[in-house]
């Protein structure tokens, strides 16, 4: 199979038999070998039943149900588990994405060899409140990661080569940072296209405030996990030295301090009388604690096993 379309969605029901017609005519007109895989992440508007109608009309859907709403990243991890075309590509189903795109992203990644092929909304149809935050991440997201090309990190019209989906793990708001995912996993030729970008047509934005935190959360969380992960002692062992070492040296000096104040018969003052103790006890202890959290995270190594098992409802 040439082509995996991937779509995650939410409350999309109006737009799902535009987007199937559109995706059927592009592929048709190209030759692609093609399947479409549909994950309902706990829609509520009746677009399951939509997905289910459809399906009698396009052979090429596959369509997972998830019983609650998890997530675009829950939706995407598993619609990668699925996909089997050479070509795995995603796009959103509120239709600002456009399946016209296809072909080229399919022939670049094809013909450069590409892992990952980002699309880039150069002209965005997005409200401030949207637009303003995708900036500051895209500007901090480059600067951790090194990857100075890519301009729009969370573009949902991306695509990939088979083996870099098969191989990553997205789970959280860690949608937002895939090609740092991919990095991380070793897949290094990533590149950038700029697509267009409509209007919404149907429904509302599924963004909101608490996106911006969590979503700044997460880079926190891959820059930690693409660092550390198979080495966390070397970042809380660390950081747990500097401040023994801190609060140590610290007490040596009050000690020392009091002992030649007595010596010269000077007027002195307790060590425990002194503030400088009570910020080297804290030091000390801190930097136990950092050390054995280290230690214990070395023992653990990742995270549980199940994080990204999903309540999944129905499957046609």
């Amino acid at each position: 199979m040439d082509i995996s379309i991937v779509i995650p969605l939410y409350n999309e029901v109006e737009s799902l038999p535009e987007l199937m017609a559109w995706i059927k005519r592009v592929n048709e007109e190209n030759g692609f070998t093609y399947e479409v895989i549909m994950i309902d992440d706990g829609s509520t508007d009746g677009s399951w039943e939509e997905i289910v109608a459809l399906k009698s009309i396009y052979p090429e859907i596959y369509a997972i149900k998830f019983r609650r709403n998890y997530g675009k990243s829950a939706a995407l991890n598993v619609g990668f588990a699925a996909a089997s075309g050479d070509v795995v590509i995603t796009m959103d189903a509120d239709l600002q994405d456009s399946p016209d795109e296809i072909p080229s992203l399919f022939r670049r990644i094809k013909g450069e060899k590409l892992d990952l092929l980002s699309g880039y909304k150069q002209k965005r149809h997005d409200p401030l409140s949207k637009t303003v935050p995708t900036k500051l991440f895209n500007a901090v997201t480059r600067k951790v990661s090194g990857i100075e090309n890519l301009h729009d990190f969370n573009c949902g019209l991306k695509a990939y080569r088979k083996d870099v989906v098969k191989n990553i793990e997205v789970y959280g708001e860690m949608h937002r940072y895939i090609p740092v995912i991919a990095k991380w996993a070793g897949f290094t030729k990533i590149e950038e296209q700029v697509v267009k970008h409509y209007p919404r047509k149907y429904g509302t934005t599924k963004f909101g405030f608490s996106r911006f935190v969590n979503g700044f959360l997460d880079l926190l969380s891959i820059f930690f996990v693409g660092k550390f992960s198979k080495r966390p002692m070397h970042f809380f062992g660390s950081l747990g030295v500097l401040s023994f070492m801190g609060g140590f040296i610290i007490t040596l000096w009050l000690i020392m301090d009091k002992l030649i104040s007595i010596s010269k018969g000077t007027v002195y003052r307790n060590v425990t009388d002194q503030p400088l103790f009570y910020i080297a006890l804290v030091a000390i202890i801190v930097g136990t604690q950092l050390f054995l959290t280290g230690f214990i995270a070395e023992l653990v190594s990742r995270n549980a096993q199940d994080r990204n098992n999903y309540q999944i409802e129905k499957v046609i």
